[in-house]
């Protein structure tokens, strides 16, 4: 049964498994799909065509699924899609996705979206992703699994985020981000290899060192073109799986490019 405090208003329609806790003052919109144990602490919007995967717990004043912040936007129905098992603070906000991204935004499983982090329009989220307190997705960008996004930093639209890497703080994205490695500063300045997470989760010396080895190669040398070096790093370290990521991910480069040692 699903547990439904009596100052909430739940809106015909909206489909709320068993063992939801609907918490004061929440809004569930009609369109709204909850998964089984999601919790929603008190105050907390959830509109339009908004599914809520099992065992997510979304804090007060989040705000999932609402109109997105796009002028393009013209009410097509799109879809905000949030996975299993997240955690939601205070003040989050996601948006739906529009025509232009493929009508959806989704998360993954697992993630961390601490106070004030917002998600926009059409981005793709991985699993075990974590937003610190405040830091923003502008429209179309993707997250892969496992990556950290520090505190009052911003990605700006369609910048890919690679997997475990990490963004400092107050740091601002305006390129890629490899996987595996670890950008800083007001600009996005690549410092090298995300050691201390690749630690972590578990990664061996040796592939630590490899992967370092390549970002270093790829990203700081220019003693000749990125072709060469990429060309010279797959054949270094044609056994590494992590080095094998690198390049796969560079195959799929978007206009502004990577971000770099400077």
């Amino acid at each position: 049964m699903a547990g439904i405090h009596p100052t909430a208003v739940v809106e015909d329609g909206a489909r709320i498994a068993d063992g939801v806790d609907v918490g004061p003052y929440c809004i569930v919109g009609g369109s709204a799909d909850l998964g089984p144990g999601v919790v929603l602490t008190s105050h907390v919007v959830v509109g339009g065509r908004t599914t809520i995967g099992a065992g997510c717990r979304v804090f007060p004043f989040a705000s999932l699924g609402l109109a997105p912040q796009d002028l393009k936007y013209g009410g097509e129905p799109s879809a905000l899609v949030i996975g299993e098992r997240n955690t939601i603070r205070e003040y989050v906000t996601m948006n739906p996705g529009t025509r232009a991204g493929g009508m959806e935004t989704r998360i993954g499983d697992d993630c961390l979206f601490m106070v004030g982090s917002h998600v926009a329009h059409d981005c793709r989220i991985g699993n075990g992703v974590i937003l610190a307190n405040n830091a923003t997705l502008a429209g179309h960008v993707t997250v892969e699994d496992r990556a950290i996004i520090g505190g009052l930093s911003a990605a700006q639209q369609f910048v890919r985020i690679g997997r475990n890497a990490i963004i400092g703080g107050m740091t601002g994205i305006d390129r890629d981000v490899v996987p595996y490695a670890m950008v800083l500063g007001e600009r996005g300045r690549l410092r090298g290899a995300n050691v201390i997470g690749l630690e972590r989760h578990g990664y061996s010396d040796d592939e630590i060192r490899e992967v370092s080895a390549a970002i270093r190669r790829l990203f700081r040398d220019e003693d000749a073109t990125l072709e060469d070096r990429k060309k010279e790093v797959r054949a270094r370290f044609s056994d590494s799986t992590l080095v094998r990521d690198v390049l796969e991910f560079m195959e799929g480069g978007s206009d502004p490019g990577f971000c770099r040692f400077r």
